[in-house]
């Protein structure tokens, strides 16, 4: 089993669903990013509760190299898109998405499937299939 299935096994054990795993660096600290989502919302209990439950997992598999610090959070209300899973859940809400030829589209995200979706922009509908994009996230117009 790989590390990610153990750790979506982990998530979905304690009632979450793992949204992504990313590395990065932040202020010379190496970060192994858990983010999760829960229906009713991600609380700091149901965080600490599995960042509990996946650090004896990520002693045994370490998920990078040298030190790091586990973080397990919401994805955020402006979260990126990067599975066909994150744009099924996100249909309704407004999304830029920006392609290969750089061409940026903003809106509501009106249809997705699994090969494409559909942003209501201002200037009318646009049709992007996944191979298309480069980047995608939600916003929110504050």
């Amino acid at each position: 089993m790989s590390l990610e299935e153990s750790i979506k096994l982990t998530v979905e054990s304690l009632g979450a669903k793992l949204y992504d795993i990313s590395t990065l660096r932040e202020h010379d600290k190496n970060i192994f990013r858990v983010s999760i989502t829960c229906e009713g919302g991600v609380n700091l209990d149901k965080c600490a509760e599995i960042s509990r439950m996946l650090s004896p997992i990520l002693d045994v598999e370490e998920p990078m190299n040298g030190e790091y610090l586990l973080e397990v959070s919401s994805p955020g209300i402006e979260r990126k898109l990067k599975k066909v899973d994150h744009f099924l859940a996100s249909i309704g809400e407004k999304v830029k998405v920006k392609n290969f030829a750089t061409e940026v589209f903003k809106g509501e995200l009106i249809c997705a499937d699994e090969e494409k979706i559909v942003i209501k922009t201002e200037f009318g509908n646009e049709e992007l299939t996944y191979d298309n994009i480069l980047s995608a996230a939600t916003y929110f117009e504050w």
